[in-house]
């Protein structure tokens, strides 16, 4: 009777946010009677967080909060310090690594278990100041969109009612639950890697809160990522008087760009060019011109090539007198399928199968710092967040049925690893 009197209570609030709409119902309703978390007590409690994830959701993506927004993300940081402070947990603020980046925050929850779990997440966006205000959070009846609505906030908001369930059932059965909300992700995490180090310290697996890959899978692969720089220096001049005496430094950039041929797109190495600038006004030989190409692999010897043709190119300009300096930023390494990650895996599918759910395996090209937490010798799964789509664009969406059947799976595999945690902590090749 309860139960019955909070549902109603819950569909009676959903009036509030505008826009919402109840989702379709998924999986027969999760297989009904059939399925054999249908009485589970963490199933309904994660079917009745919906409501109130929802509305914390949109908060957090009506806020900005893009890479470098520091004001943006501090306000985001409050709201999320906020309601884990609420849970019990000890929240700190710890200063980013680099300048012009909002700082990172650091829940900690204390049990009395063997687990010590660490669950990364990130605040920032790759969206502008302004951005939420032109598309702020709505909802159809399949869908939440807005700026950071799957990429990452709604992983954000998962590992915040995950707490909070381990709250309400009285969970205590593990030694730690560390929540890293950082605030660089989007940028390579140049604000956060040496706190990442010190909290894979102390931690026996970690689990990414990045969004699942559709249908609906975990994240057993992702690409390494590393952003070259191309600098050219050349020389100003008139460009109507004297361009002569000019060495144009525009022209260079294309010719090291063109110099090189990777591919743009496919499961394997890729190369795009992403930023160029050159000059200044439109009657000047450009003395300056840059570019930066973002690299995507899945072996560290495959961006080791193309780093070493952009650096050869760079001994032989076609415009003389002038010079080309090439750099790197931004590297996160691959994320390798490994024995350790298929155990996860195999977890988590089990723990879908209660809900008469399949849960499946992808890889993407889009890095996280699960790859930091592999390369530190630390068993983890990536994208466990709700499943989401398009991110880095403006069509970027969260799919709703994928709400509660995530938070349930994120939970029941806390307490699993928990109870269980994994029996290597040895680094992973």
């Amino acid at each position: 009777m309860k139960l019955a009197v909070r549902c109603i209570a819950l569909a009676f609030a959903a009036w509030a946010i505008p826009g919402f709409t109840e989702p379709r119902p998924i999986a027969r309703e999760m297989a009904g009677a059939e399925a054999p978390a249908s009485r589970d007590q963490t199933w309904l409690l994660a079917k009745e967080a919906q409501l109130e994830q929802l509305k914390l959701l949109e908060r957090l993506v009506n806020i900005d909060s893009g890479t470098g927004d520091v004001n943006g993300g501090r306000h985001a940081g409050d709201l999320i310090a906020e309601e884990l402070r609420q849970l019990g947990a000890q929240v700190t603020f710890v200063p980013a690594e680099a300048p012009g980046l909002a700082p990172n925050l650091v829940a900690t929850i204390t049990g009395t278990g063997r687990g010590r779990l660490l669950l990364i997440s990130h605040l920032d966006t790759v969206f502008e100041p302004g951005t939420a205000a032109k598309r702020p959070f709505r909802m159809d009846e399949e869908r939440a969109y807005g700026p950071g609505v799957s990429d990452e906030k709604g992983g954000v908001v998962e590992a915040i009612f995950a707490l909070k369930i381990l709250k309400q059932v009285r969970f205590k059965d593990f030694r730690k639950i560390t929540l890293l909300v950082e605030s660089s992700e989007e940028r390579g995490s140049p604000g956060t890697r040496t706190l990442i180090r010190q909290l894979l310290k102390d931690a026996d697996v970690e689990l990414n809160m990045e969004p699942g890959d559709p249908p609906d899978s975990v994240t057993v692969w992702r690409k390494g990522s590393t952003t070259i720089r191309i600098d050219v220096s050349g020389r100003a001049a008139h460009a109507g008087i004297a361009p002569e005496l000019g060495r144009n430094a525009a022209v260079e950039l294309i010719h090291q760009i063109q110099a090189s041929s990777w591919p743009t797109s496919g499961p394997g190495l890729t190369a795009n060019l992403t930023v160029m600038s050159a000059g200044t006004r439109g009657n000047i030989i450009p003395d300056h011109a840059s570019a930066l190409v973002n690299v995507r692999y899945r072996e560290k010897a495959d961006f080791a090539r193309v780093e070493s043709q952009f650096r050869s190119n760079a001994l032989a300009p076609a415009v003389p007198d002038t010079t080309v300096r090439i750099s790197t930023d931004g590297a996160y390494p691959p994320l390798s399928e490994s024995p350790a990650i298929d155990a996860l895996a195999d977890r988590a599918r089990r723990i879908y199968a209660r809900l008469g759910m399949t849960l499946g395996r992808s890889g993407n090209g889009g890095a996280s710092e699960s790859a930091l937490a592999q390369e530190g010798g630390l068993p983890a799964i990536d994208g466990l967040g709700p499943v989401g789509r398009d991110a880095h664009s403006d069509k970027e969406y969260l799919q709703l049925s994928t709400l509660s059947p995530r938070l349930y799976l994120l939970t029941s595999l806390i307490m699993e690893l928990g109870r269980d945690p994994p029996r290597t902590n040895k680094p992973l090749r």
